[in-house]
């Protein structure tokens, strides 16, 4: 069945930081707007996110420069970027963060390094989170916000701000108390016990996503759940609208000014994986929502001639799983993004090589398996390794540290599939499969460099970024601590990714683009459901999120431009 019977001004596809920053931005321009989503939970991948954004020069209170920024950015990417796309970030970023604290929002930046910080024009202050949001202020609609998965909660229920987080997760000084204030944050508040099991209070992704929901619930915005774009309307040379089912009924839905596509990647589409992407990896190694970006706005979009762009590679981080706590047949991907990088630990492929500096960005690392892939073939998975020191301090994927997680907590069913133990290094490389011998010597090694503070093989703990999520209390270098204290553990790590970081070819202004490089008039696009700025690069933590909500800003600011002061398209 299908009806036509709605016209909006904009139409946008995705709930996900992309979509609600168009959203809002082009509702307070005077346009009538209309989101889209294909899920029964509004935000996307982002609410599930860690919730950062990598904005440059961003005007909060720190000494970065257009100049900086441009030097870094230009000085870390790869392939065929375009400078104007680069510009216009790095430009209209500091615009969209005072517009955010204009509608109240409080964004704060957080000293965490660029992930080149080798690089010329490297910094440590250009990414940007948002405190803790009360989700009961959104009414009706706080249950509908997508919740963060159990990676991002202590004990797989409390909401935990970075701050909190990491004072918990690296056993920092008053972890203790943090906790116990976590906990009964949650258990004092009464009214919420009475209605759900989970957390009034949003945390990272989440705490991003609800202050824009806020902003639209306010304002009256229609957010459609349960409703999925499977084709955009093209009419006398122009995309005029989509075509959206819900329920198995189609709908033709009109758009007067544009359609703005921000429904994500492709990660979960395995036959786009094997078409683009250059290790294809498995869509169930994606640490995003099950079964979410499947590509169908990329396929629509293609279908009436965009280009598309870096549809080969993902935004890798690398990932873990193990079994649902309270349903074993059923899996969880945890990621494993600083885990890999800690002391007393080291990762090596298949064939008992070592292939990457462990601490460094999770992207990079990612980049590094799939090269080792492509060389070795013994590679996704590898081996993370590591002895009773490191399971003491530190989480290992869904492994928790032993004050939370002792191995008598850990399921029968997880030992010598999820995680191996052994008492000797030669034990357990025998479990894992990995040469003795070699693995003896890769430990020896890593012994030494402990020792000395120099890694002489990938300069592990070389740089600020390491360094950053180390142990800063091991002495002369917190990424590099002795293996040596038994038991030995082994998890397999996986070449996961947070999405895919090619999609639609767009513009400066987020306007698709053709085969022959022509604006497709009535289409725009932002986030992964476009192609990312940087390439093949990722500059920073938020390196994600940043450009998607600058772009939905921008292609917000074109349309109603263009619907105030229509002009030929060129």
């Amino acid at each position: 069945m299908q009806s036509t019977s709605e016209i909006y001004d904009v139409i946008i596809a995705g709930s996900g930081s992309a979509g609600m920053m168009a959203a809002v931005r082009a509702n307070e321009l005077g346009l009538k707007v209309l989101v889209l989503e294909k899920a029964h939970k509004i935000g996307g991948t982002s609410a599930t996110s860690g919730g950062v954004i990598w904005i440059p020069n961003h005007g909060l209170g720190t000494a970065d420069s257009r100049e900086e920024a441009l030097r870094y950015i230009n000085s870390v990417v790869t392939g065929p970027v375009r400078q104007d796309r680069i510009e216009a970030l790095v430009d209209t970023g500091p615009q969209m963060i005072r517009y955010l604290r204009e509608i109240g929002m409080n964004p704060v930046f957080m000293p965490w390094p660029d992930y080149f910080p080798e690089k010329p024009g490297a910094r440590a202050d250009r990414s940007v989170v948002f405190p803790l949001f009360d989700g009961r202020r959104l009414g009706d609609l706080f249950p509908l916000i997508r919740e963060q998965f159990t990676r991002f909660k202590l004990m797989n229920r409390y909401s935990m701000d970075f701050y909190e987080a990491n004072t918990i997760s690296t056993r920092g000084p008053g972890w203790i108390g943090t906790v116990l204030r976590v906990m009964a944050r949650y258990w004092l508040d009464f009214s919420t016990r009475r209605l759900t099991r989970r957390d009034r209070w949003f945390s990272l992704g989440a705490s991003l996503i609800g202050p824009l929901v806020q902003r639209l619930a306010e304002r009256k915005v229609d957010i459609r759940l349960g409703t999925a774009v499977k084709k955009l309307v093209w009419e006398e040379g122009r995309v005029t609208g989509v075509e959206a089912q819900r329920f198995g009924r189609t709908e033709t839905i009109r758009a007067r000014h544009g359609v703005i596509v921000c429904a994500g990647g492709f990660e979960w589409n395995q036959a786009l994986r094997e078409r683009f992407f250059t290790v294809p990896g498995n869509t169930r190694l994606s640490s995003t929502p099950e079964e979410a970006n499947r590509g169908e706005v990329l396929e629509a979009g293609m279908a009436i001639g965009a280009a598309t762009e870096f549809t080969e590679t993902g935004w890798w981080v690398p990932t873990m799983s193990v079994p649902l706590p309270t349903a074993s047949n059923f899996e969880e991907i945890h990621q494993a993004v600083f885990d890999v990088g800690r002391p007393h630990s080291v990762c090596v492929n298949r064939n008992g090589d070592r292939f990457v500096d462990e601490a460094c960005g999770y992207d990079r690392f990612g980049n590094a398996m799939m090269e080792d892939q492509v060389k070795t073939g013994a590679n996704t998975p590898c081996w993370l390794v590591f002895d009773a020191t490191f399971r003491y301090k530190f989480p290992a994927g869904g492994i928790m540290p032993t004050a939370i997680m002792p191995d008598r907590k850990i399921p029968v069913d997880w030992w010598d599939h999820y995680i191996f133990k052994a008492d000797t290094i030669t034990e357990l490389a025998r479990k894992i499969e990995v040469a003795p011998a070699k693995l003896e010597a890769v430990v020896s090694r890593m012994n030494e460099y402990a020792q000395t503070g120099v890694d002489t093989e990938f300069g592990r703990g070389g740089n600020i970024y390491d360094r950053n999520f180390g142990d800063l209390n091991l002495k002369p270098n917190p990424c590099l601590g002795p293996i040596g204290k038994a038991p030995f553990y082994a998890i397999p790590v996986g070449l996961g990714d947070l999405g895919t970081k090619g999609g639609l070819k767009a513009d400066a202004k987020g306007r698709v683009l053709d085969q022959a490089g022509n604006v497709i008039p009535g289409l725009y696009a932002a986030g992964n459901a476009s192609g990312s700025p940087f390439g093949n690069a990722y500059p920073g933590a938020g390196g994600t999120i940043g450009p998607a909500m600058v772009f939905g800003y921008i292609a917000a600011n074109d349309i109603a431009a263009q619907a105030k002061n229509p002009k030929p398209i060129r």
